[in-house]
């Protein structure tokens, strides 16, 4: 990878060897794999045996979860945040792993549109919930930095599951606590 951002560095026309690029591509291979590091991550791991018994059956919601992400058609990042709702079923996830799932999720080469569907699928396959679901706002900057150039422009997406999708009154509960 080092040898590639090499190359990448060279073809815009810089000099490899002047001070400030000479350990450029080696920083730019580790932060490269840092913001791709949900593909060295499973969810056995992620969720770590934290799902615990209970009771409750009312609506579990994590909200203003930040994500980042990179664009899979430019490698550029998209920066927002996502908000996870389930209906318990037995089970609860521990809170940081909800936040763990969206990580794992968001650190590799994504579109939104998947994203918020592999993120609620996830949880309503590790917690077995009645309904699960996902809200996503980014804002992504190959929109931003290059093509059309739109500095205000957000993207929402949504995945809803179960009871959020069969059930209005569920839904429209979590677009209020919202």
């Amino acid at each position: 990878m080092i040898q590639a951002f090499e190359t990448i560095i060279k073809s815009v026309g810089e000099d490899i060897s002047r001070p400030g690029l000479i350990d450029t591509p080696k920083r730019a291979a580790k932060a490269f794999e840092f913001l791709t590091k949900g593909y060295h991550q499973n969810l056995d791991e992620v969720i770590n045996n934290a799902l615990f018994p209970s009771d409750s059956s009312e609506m579990v919601i994590v909200k203003d979860i930040e994500l980042y992400s990179l664009c899979e058609h430019h490698l550029l990042p998209f920066i927002g945040k996502c908000h996870v709702a389930y209906i318990p079923n037995g089970k609860v996830l521990g809170l940081s792993k909800v936040a763990r799932i969206v990580d794992m999720y968001a650190r590799r080469l994504q579109i939104q549109e998947n994203l918020v569907m592999q993120i609620a699928n996830t949880v309503e396959q590790v917690t077995g919930a009645l309904g699960v679901a996902v809200i996503i706002e980014a804002r992504h900057l190959c929109m931003m930095m290059r093509g059309v150039e739109k500095q205000n422009s957000v993207m929402k997406s949504s995945a809803m599951l179960g009871s959020f999708r069969n059930n209005q009154a569920t839904r429209n509960e979590f677009l209020a606590l919202l």
